[in-house]
């Protein structure tokens, strides 16, 4: 029967190749680009880039020139991400939508000269302008704001140097008429606020240090001689993302004494982030609090652990429905939190669509931990149930122990409850949360084993061996992932996947204080330690997954899990892998290499690891994402090859961000460095290389050097998920 169905199907096969290549077929059905609509045509061109557009796309043929002309394409233009767009072609593209171009954006676009921001000037019809990271002095943001009558939106730098009394009238007319206002601080300074009296959505990221080049130490006593009292009566949303610093909370507390005097009454999103254990005390939090919650439309808050308590978030909370909550580190809200979400505290949980719970677990991590200190599954699938349309949630530093004992009515697994969230896309869970438990053998072997201070007096194992006995491998319940399939069936869409162990910590990390006082050991979490190679391969169900984080799983052996996910998920664009394994020897290289070859879509790769050796094997397998734009290899024992990196970079002409931090030399990593830039940098205009020492001690002053756009996105080890909308580095 089978040879039947094969020789019909054969058959057919034949017929319909005959048809199709049959000479008065293709006459009268072939359709080339110039027969499609101008619709359709119109959607096609929606997503070629503008550089594309202007330069190749409209010199094809007259109507595709016409296309490239229509409003639609060019009233909105963003060039964040044109690394290979140089200072030219920037000038011939601003010329050419001069006239049309309504919203622009240059986020990011840190290799383009100061006299090509002066021609955005030419762009008079613009009402939303997103410079930041961009070469902009005050001079030139007066020239420029005094041409752009109608803008209504602002991002900006503000930079050591910048003087307000530089802004011509009409620079300051200008700025009273916007209603949205993004500064992100690198000096002490109120920058353009007191000048908007009509904002209505401010936006504040302070990235100020401490000390100075010089070594001097900063403070913001030069704020008193500046206009008094920025401008908040008509504000509605308020956001400030604060990186480690007293000079960043003193600033802060400036901006906000106006709250302390007057709330603005349609002030409907607040939003701040202050990382380590202890930020400073504002003491009109709790009044701030009961304001929000008085009108019935707050849509996002986010509070330090210091200024909330649980009375001042249930008032904040009672018969609102808020879309963006974050309680990042508020361990004292734990109760709070959930009983607003799961008893009716909030008017319609169903809004929520971004949750942030990091670290909101009660004590960091024992051997004593209660139950208590933990994410409870039952609880979790309330949470599911009622806050049902939640897209992003992030549960890092907590913790979830998973019992194979039948517990009382059989208690389901944390994934099986967060499977309900059938519009999760972005999802950060502890390491731990994927295990499936420990038998009563392995809990047995924990609690009779020796102090952990003299574990570091065991023999070291040698090169080449597990790091681990077979027997102890069998104990653990690692190649079991039946909850983890769980939360793959119910969220089979996830875009965006962090799986971070408990005890990590970065030697780059973006918030330092903040990670190094909340984490415990590294290690201590028996549960952890059970998520390896099998884990990684069950991942491999998320085939539309993009964006990919492991960190601190010293579970994982050979790193087979991690092809065979690789293999699955095609479209993966961005992988950060840290601590994977023996921190004692690379025991995933050859792994490694595989997954890179796999890779042909990758534009982002973060690589930590104590001893990496970036060989040139390494780098030939590498050499395989053609399509890379983002490099960072973090290793504080490991090696380079420098003929290999300076190949690599030849081989893949869209790399324009080359970043290792590794135990080479300081000559090593400067001779590479300069070999690269005086090499590839008229090619590329926005190469970014960087080669140092990681234990140097000069490196705070090499990365404060580094475009704050690479630090923030790829550089710096931090979370992505749930974070403040138009802050998040995304």
């Amino acid at each position: 029967m089978s040879g039947t169905v094969r020789g019909i199907s054969e058959d057919m096969d034949r017929q319909i190749v005959q048809a199709v290549f049959d000479e008065d077929t293709i006459s009268s059905t072939s359709v080339g680009m110039s027969d499609l609509s101008d619709e359709i045509l119109l959607c096609i061109l929606r997503h070629v880039p503008v550089c594309d557009l202007v330069r190749n796309v409209a010199n094809v043929c007259h109507k595709l020139h016409t296309l490239c002309r229509d409003k639609t394409l060019l009233t909105s233009v963003s060039l964040s991400e044109e690394y290979l767009a140089d200072d030219l072609l920037v000038r011939h593209i601003l010329k050419r939508l001069a006239n049309h171009v309504q919203s622009l954006s240059l986020n990011g676009c840190y290799w383009l000269a100061g006299s090509t921001m002066e021609l955005l000037a030419r762009c008079r019809g613009v009402t939303h302008l997103d410079v930041t990271g961009c070469r902009l002095t005050s001079l030139r943001l007066s020239r420029l704001l005094s041409s752009l009558s109608l803008l209504r939106s602002l991002a900006f730098d503000v930079t050591p140097g910048f003087n307000s009394a530089q802004l011509s009238s009409e620079a300051v007319d200008s700025l009273s008429r916007l209603s949205e206002l993004r500064q992100t601080l690198l000096t002490p300074s109120y920058g353009v606020v007191p000048c908007c009296a009509q904002l209505r959505k401010l936006m504040l990221q302070f990235d100020i240090s401490d000390v100075t080049r010089e070594g001097i130490g900063v403070c913001c006593q030069l704020m008193m001689g500046q206009s008094s009292v920025p401008h908040y009566q008509q504000l509605e949303e308020f956001t400030a993302r604060l990186a480690p610093g007293e000079v960043n909370q003193t600033l802060l507390l400036l901006y906000l004494a106006v709250f302390s005097v007057h709330v603005p009454k349609r002030l409907r999103v607040f939003l701040v982030s202050i990382p380590g254990p202890n930020p400073a005390h504002w003491p009109a939090a709790p009044s701030l609090a009961q304001s929000l919650g008085q009108r019935g439309d707050l849509e996002a808050l986010q509070l330090p652990r210091s200024w909330l308590d649980s009375l001042s978030l249930k008032r904040a909370l009672e018969g609102n429905s808020p879309k963006h909550l974050s309680f990042s580190r508020c361990p004292a809200l734990w109760p709070q939190v959930f009983q607003s979400l799961l008893e009716g505290g909030v008017r319609d949980a169903t809004e929520l669509t971004s949750l942030n719970l990091s670290g909101i677990n009660k004590v960091l991590y024992s051997e004593c931990r209660s139950v208590e200190d933990q994410l409870v599954p039952a609880t979790m699938s309330r949470l599911a149930d009622g806050c049902s349309n939640i897209k992003q949630l992030n549960l890092m530093h907590t913790h979830y122990h998973h019992e194979n004992s039948a517990g009382p009515a059989g208690e389901t697994h944390l994934c099986a409850s967060l499977a309900k969230l059938a519009h999760l896309r972005s999802l950060t869970l502890p390491a731990c949360a994927l295990s499936d438990g420990l038998n009563t053998h392995q809990i047995s072997t924990n609690h009779t084993s020796p102090s952990p201070l003299f574990l570091g007096l065991k023999k070291p194992p040698r090169l080449g061996v597990q790091n681990y006995k077979p027997d102890c491998e069998s104990s653990l319940s690692g190649d079991s992932t039946s909850g983890l399939a769980l939360l793959l069936a119910g969220c089979p869409f996830l875009e965006t996947l962090e799986v971070i162990g408990p005890g990590f910590v970065s030697a780059l990390p973006r918030l330092e204080p903040c990670t190094r006082a909340s984490v415990e050991p590294r290690g201590m979490c028996a549960w952890a330690r059970g998520v390896g190679d099998a884990h990684l391969a069950a991942l491999a169900d998320l085939t539309g997954l993009r964006r990919l984080t492991l960190a601190g799983l010293p579970g994982v052996l050979r790193g087979t899990g991690l092809v065979q996910l690789t293999r699955q998920c095609k479209d993966m664009q961005v992988l950060s892998l840290a601590n994977m394994g023996s921190l004692k020897t690379m025991n995933y290289s050859p792994a490694l290499l595989d997954t890179l070859k796999q890779c042909t879509q990758l534009r982002e790769l973060r690589l930590e690891q104590p001893y990496l050796n970036a060989s040139a094997s390494f780098f030939e397998a590498l050499s395989c994402c053609s399509r890379l734009q983002r490099l960072c290899l973090i290793s504080r024992g490991g090696a380079f090859d420098p003929s290999a990196v300076e190949t690599f970079v030849e081989r893949c002409r869209h790399v324009v961000m080359c970043h290792m931090f590794t135990g080479g030399t300081l000559v090593a990593c400067r001779t590479l460095q300069k070999v690269l830039l005086d090499r590839f940098s008229n090619d590329r205009p926005a190469l970014s290389v960087v080669i140092y020492p990681l234990q140097h001690e000069d490196l705070t002053s090499v990365i404060r050097d580094i475009p704050l756009t690479l630090l923030d996105r790829t550089t710096l080890f931090q979370s992505h998920v749930a974070q403040p909308p138009h802050l998040s580095p995304l």
